[in-house]
């Protein structure tokens, strides 16, 4: 294969990338041109709320294509059109035949959560010093560990596996399941995790399936159950352990709710949280009758906790 860079201002690069795709590239990319230097920008947004900027004031866009004839003639129908007079070509060159399937595994170690706590992916043995061990690969849902809101998550699991003996769990936007198994692994009772994409509902069943056929709630089947977030429509003061990585805003909003899910002398975690955002949280979940503080802080993110009071009733 070809890759054909092209360098654009913000304002082609959807026209771009749109017209890439109809001369058929087999994929588009988009990167800052300044990535790596004083003038590289943050550019990310938060699920449901609207994108701020499409692109990069100065984008690098990538493209691939079968050869380089194909490639260069790509690069000369976007040039003659009247709106990519600032469209610049950087180059085309040839990618080498690759594993992309070893490349992708070879990127995903086994995670240590704690001494003995460990996330190993299929293809990797279990480190000696792992002596609980979830067994999870990359797939469409977010969650592997890798990721410091997660791995604040579950330490604060294995850390308080006390708390969690025996004991109902919310993982609410669980993603791939971790949380819910981790809790699961650490002998909690049933947890129920919620997630509003369908594909994440799938892989935390197969993940929990693959991690926690040795165990068995009462009800005979797996400890955790998987669903879309009206499983636990109005269950209101329910939750010893309400569990949420989601993001700050999401999570702002959530507030009322996930503070009704927790039960009293309950624990809520949350995570998704930049150091930054610390105030606004709290703020949040003070309306609600709940104090969050930081429990951990990792790479720029914090986790919060807080404990509803025995006597209260939000």
């Amino acid at each position: 294969m070809f890759e054909l860079t092209l360098l654009a201002k913000e304002a082609e690069v959807e026209t771009l990338s749109d017209a890439l795709m109809e001369i058929e590239a087999l994929s588009v990319s988009v990167e800052d041109a300044d990535a790596d230097t004083e003038h590289e920008e943050a550019l990310w947004g938060e699920p449901g709320m609207p994108v701020a900027r499409e692109a990069w004031q100065r984008s690098t866009i990538k493209s691939l294509f079968p050869s380089e004839a194909e490639a260069l003639e790509a690069a000369t129908l976007i040039l003659a059109q009247d709106w990519a007079t600032d469209v610049h070509v950087q180059g085309i060159q040839e990618v080498g035949e690759q594993d992309w399937v070893r490349l992708t595994q070879s990127q995903f170690a086994p995670v240590p959560i704690t001494d003995s706590f460990w996330i190993v992916p299929t293809w990797h043995e279990v480190p000696a010093a792992a002596k609980t061990v979830m067994r999870l690969d990359p797939g469409l849902a977010f969650g592997t560990g890798t990721h410091p809101t997660t791995r604040m998550c579950l330490k604060w699991i294995a850390q308080n596996a006390a708390a969690l003996q025996d004991q109902l769990v919310l993982d609410y936007g669980c993603g791939s399941g971790i949380l819910a198994i981790g809790a699961a692994l650490h002998g909690s009772g049933v947890v129920d995790a919620v997630d509003i994409d369908p594909a994440a509902v799938e892989a935390t069943v197969a993940n929990a399936e693959a991690n926690l056929g040795h165990l068995k709630a009462l009800d005979g089947g797996l400890p955790v159950h998987a669903g879309l977030p009206d499983m636990v429509g109005e269950a209101n003061g329910r939750y010893p352990v309400v569990l949420a990585n989601i993001l700050a805003t999401p999570l702002r909003m959530l507030a009322p709710l996930l503070a009704g899910h927790v039960a009293a002398g309950g624990h809520l975690v949350l995570a998704g949280i930049l150091a930054r955002q610390e105030q606004e949280l709290k703020d949040a979940y003070a309306e609600v009758g709940l104090r969050l503080q930081v429990a951990n802080e990792e790479e720029g993110w914090i986790l919060m906790t807080a404990q509803k009071q025995a006597h209260s009733v939000a």
